[in-house]
């Protein structure tokens, strides 16, 4: 009768129970989470107020900056709380929000990716028709569809099928992630499963096949340049499958697996996928990126100009 008894709130486990780890485990994610929320407020500020780089690949890095900023602040000020109380708690309500959330995220992001390399595809493969293709009403257009698609293919399904948390109410996560969230249900979870094994298909693989399709096809496109031209093609190519490769290799090992399989690793791999994929994005952009390294540089020298002539004012 116990484990039919409603919860009202969820506990998060976290990491550890021993109070010296969470201290010490304090600076290294708060850390990380001021540098995520720098790096890419950095990068939005300089695409935003340098007009060279008003153009669809930038456009559309903007929307992954923010997204990432989103990402992480959903997750990390939750459980930077936690590692200092003894009280980790949520409620129901607010975990169940807090994983939609999650979620509706992870999909914009996926479908995000998946523009940025079709729009890298057009850059290379169909240069002439890269201005028409990628005008600006159809950037808007195809930003409008990344998150209204995500929006429907998260919400929809969870509408349809809602579920009940039971006693015992914890999950060994340090947020609520819904396969872990799906562990406390009061019922048969096996229709949620197919259903999320579904949404990962629509949402992570068959994004990821159009990408690694999309790179096939630019690959054939670079070969055919003259080696000289093909060092510039490869660095507007690299940052964004470096990006692919974290964000799809965790999103697909977490959730195209059986949920017996995936719920041990989750912690562990949304580690990754909240906090380090969303620090180093904007790290990963501004060193493979010869326009950011050049207006942050020009900004730097701005700001010191500026502040010498303050010094020999005064």
């Amino acid at each position: 009768m116990n484990n039919k008894t409603l919860a009202t709130e969820v506990i998060l486990l976290g990491f550890s129970d021993d109070i010296k780890t969470n201290m010490l485990l304090f600076p290294v994610f708060f850390l990380i989470y001021v540098f995520c929320v720098f790096g890419n407020c950095l990068i939005i500020c300089i695409i935003l107020l340098n007009p060279p780089l008003h153009t669809p690949m930038y456009f559309f890095l903007v929307n992954l900056s923010f997204v990432d900023l989103c990402y992480s602040s959903s997750a990390i000020p939750k459980l930077l709380v936690d590692l200092l109380s003894s009280h980790r708690t949520i409620s129901v309500i607010g975990c169940l929000i807090q994983f939609k959330v999650l979620l509706l995220l992870g999909a914009t992001e996926c479908q995000l990716l998946t523009v940025m390399a079709y729009d890298r595809y057009v850059a290379i493969c169909r240069p002439l028709h890269y201005h028409v293709l990628m005008r600006w009403r159809v950037c808007c257009y195809l930003a409008a569809y990344v998150w209204i698609f995500s929006f429907i293919n998260v919400t929809i399904p969870s509408l349809a099928m809602p579920f009940t948390v039971c006693y015992p109410n914890k999950i060994n996560h340090f947020m609520c992630e819904i396969l872990s969230v799906l562990s406390l249900s009061c019922d048969d979870t096996s229709v949620q499963e197919r259903v999320i094994f579904s949404m990962g298909f629509i949402v992570l693989l068959l994004p990821f096949i159009l990408i690694f399709v999309s790179y096939i096809c630019i690959l054939s496109s670079v070969l055919k340049i003259p080696s000289a031209g093909r060092a510039k093609a490869f660095s507007t190519c690299t940052s964004h499958l470096t990006v692919v490769a974290m964000f799809f290799g965790t999103g697909i090992m977490t959730y195209l697996r059986p949920l017996s399989e995936s719920l041990y690793q989750n912690k562990y791999g949304f580690i990754f996928c909240a906090m380090i994929s969303p620090m180093l994005h904007p790290l990963i952009y501004s060193l493979n990126n010869r326009e950011v390294k050049k207006t942050l540089a020009k900004y730097l020298k701005c700001n010191r100009h500026v502040e010498g002539a303050g010094q020999e004012d005064r």
